[in-house]
């Protein structure tokens, strides 16, 4: 596995420019987490842009994401922090930003050649801090957001800029004897994968990441130019277990290094394991036969010889009870996908769900009163709940996403799942390499706050993932490699 974390004085930038006529130098400190920019100029508008910019070449496609906050009330209402990409570091180059404006003013501007007057579309909301600039071909897409609220998106098109651009950060004080300073938070330069993107085929990289639930701010503790897949935290808070290649690997949090688990001839397995409420015993899915058929094991957390559990499949595994004695997992029976629980040891499975439509991703609540799950059957995918014998199942979200995995935290509280944007994917299915938010909402259901915004989907968070203190959450972001 090969690191991919940049030590760059600039982290994932190339360089920092003045562009036009600034009479007070710019300058950017990165502290390895967050940029702190500071800038000059006297606007970014008209037929020419006097500004800070700190910036990467990029070519084709890229989605670049921030949160984002001026330091200090300002000299003027006007200064300007964003997202920009440009033709060339010229003043008047065609270019692209974000332009958000200290008086809460969010607009989309464009210049679409060098020297042309610059236009805006502006977004109905004001007052965001989490600003996304996305490229597709020639079309280029704002989405902004109050931190904890989803998207709203503006889009400008037929813009062309040239294949390779200068994407970056930039502060402009729209003063010329004036220095602004903005700080920079959950950078993340994403390029997604191609049109007709098979993920079993077509390789992506991986980002294992952590957010702290209270702050929303995140760190990329990992990254490889290949897959891995849904971080189980273990239990006395030291490593981190995921899947890679049909193998798992315990990544030490310490040394943040993987080291492999012996799973002794099973060796093809998927992104569904769980590690038992005592920490000592981990149960995975794994593909097996000529058939592969993905079926259910248990093995101790240190590794050794699996023991099968279901003889049955394709059957794929999400939760443990927390008295050990049971698992829940997501089965194919008679042509439906339903949810089925069996003795650790074995035995007759008990179906638990009998609706017709996929249910999937089933766990226990840390108290074993519920079995939280995610359904389609309401006809988008939705979170649901239900006793541990299967009674009493009621639906707890009802919005325009497609919801996945529920996961519970540790003192039963809250409910974090990942949450596919409109029109992302139809309602059964959950691939990688897409646009997600990562929510958290109450228990019982109610109104969910958006963690994390960001790309993935399958293996970003399949497995329980919450922290043992409830504090964080692991979890996989991808792009392309």
């Amino acid at each position: 596995m090969t690191s991919l974390l940049n030590n760059n004085a600039l982290g994932q930038f190339e360089g920092q420019t003045d562009v036009g006529l600034v009479n007070q130098a710019g300058s950017c400190e990165y502290d390895g987490e967050q940029y702190s920019i500071a800038g000059a100029g006297a606007n970014i508008w008209g037929s020419r842009d006097d500004f800070h910019f700190v910036w990467k070449r990029m070519t084709g496609n890229f989605i670049v994401t921030m949160r984002a906050a001026f330091v200090g009330a300002g000299v003027n209402p006007h200064r300007k922090l964003g997202w920009m990409a440009r033709a060339s570091l010229n003043a008047g180059s065609a270019n692209v930003s974000t332009g958000i404006h200290g008086d809460g003013l969010l607009s989309l501007q464009f210049r679409r050649a060098e020297g042309s007057p610059t236009e805006e579309i502006r977004a109905s909301l004001t007052g965001a801090d989490v600003i996304q600039l996305e490229r597709k071909g020639n079309s280029y897409i704002m989405s902004v957001a109050r931190y904890g609220q989803p998207f709203t998106t503006v889009q400008a098109n037929d813009i062309d800029l040239g294949d390779e651009v200068y994407v970056g950060l930039f502060v402009c004080s729209h003063e010329d004897d004036v220095v602004e300073t903005a700080t920079f938070g959950n950078v993340r330069l994403v390029v997604p994968v191609k049109e007709n993107f098979d993920y079993r085929r077509d390789p992506f990289g991986s980002h294992l990441e952590i957010v702290d639930v209270a702050s929303g701010r995140r760190q990329i503790i990992y990254s490889a130019d290949h897959i891995f897949e849904a971080p189980n935290w273990t239990r006395d808070g030291r490593a981190l277990i995921f899947n890679s290649g049909g193998r798992l690997y315990r990544f030490d949090l310490a040394t943040k290094t993987p080291s492999p688990i012996d799973t002794g001839p099973v060796v093809k397995n998927n992104n569904d394991h769980v590690i038992s409420f005592d920490g000592t015993m981990l149960a995975i899915s794994s593909h097996t036969g000529a058939e592969n058929i993905s079926l259910v094991y248990t093995v101790p957390v240190q590794g050794g010889q699996p023991k099968l559990v279901t003889p049955t499949g394709p059957s794929y595994l999400h939760g443990w009870s927390p008295d050990g004695k049971f698992l829940v997992y997501t089965g194919l029976r008679h042509g439906d996908y339903d949810i089925y629980r069996i003795p650790v040891g074995g035995g007759e499975e008990t179906r638990l769900t009998t609706v017709p439509g996929l249910d999937d991703g089933p766990e226990y609540t840390p108290d074993g009163d519920f079995i939280y799950f995610n359904s389609v059957r309401s006809g988008r995918m939705q979170i649901w709940r239900m006793k541990p014998d299967g009674s009493n199942q009621e639906q707890l979200t009802d919005d325009e996403y497609n919801n996945w995995f529920p996961h519970i935290s540790p003192d039963g509280k809250w409910v974090v799942f990942v949450t596919y944007l409109v029109n992302e994917v139809e309602p059964s299915d959950h691939p990688p390499a897409r646009r997600v938010y990562l929510r958290l909402m109450p228990h019982d259901g109610g109104t969910s706050k958006v963690l994390a915004y960001l790309y993935g989907g399958q293996g970003t968070i399949n497995v329980p993932s919450w922290s043992p203190d409830g504090k964080q959450i692991a979890f996989v972001s991808n792009t392309a490699p």
